[in-house]
């Protein structure tokens, strides 16, 4: 028994190095920069702080009726959810901004449940992406 114990001890010490030799088993997140000259705060801040600024502008929107657009869901997803051809990325795409770091981290999204995660119509630099997205809300509504 104690025999068998060490071997798995063993084992298992060795997991992680032999996930690192091999470049890991999870695919890495696909991280664009936007359509935007620059985010609305560094990258490294919206990295550990997006989900605060969401929070709080949902509850100056929701609970206190102050609309700002400056750190809106909205204006993340006309930014960033879209291809590098300016097309707007599905939720079903792995290349969807949201959706691959949040898988890559295990993170469950809900935002979607409610919100469009496909750019507004006639924002610059996206193609074609209000009648792609009604169709989405309309599918939904069904």
């Amino acid at each position: 028994m104690l025999r068998l114990l060490s071997a798995l001890l063993l084992l298992l010490a060795t997991l992680p190095a032999t996930a690192a030799e091999e470049g890991g088993r999870v695919p890495l997140p696909v991280i664009d920069s936007g359509t935007a000259e620059q985010c609305v705060e560094p990258v490294e801040f919206m990295r550990r702080n997006h989900m605060e600024l969401i929070l709080h502008q949902r509850d100056e929107t929701v609970h206190r009726g102050i609309r700002t657009k400056q750190q809106s869901l909205r204006n993340c997803i006309n930014c960033h959810a879209v291809d590098a051809a300016g097309q707007p990325v599905s939720l079903d795409d792995p290349q969807h901004f949201c959706v691959s770091c949040h898988r890559y981290a295990a993170v469950k999204i809900d935002c979607f449940q409610c919100h469009s995660g496909t750019p507004e119509e006639g924002v610059p630099g996206v193609v074609g992406a209000g009648a792609w997205s009604r169709g989405l809300a309309m599918e939904s509504a069904r």
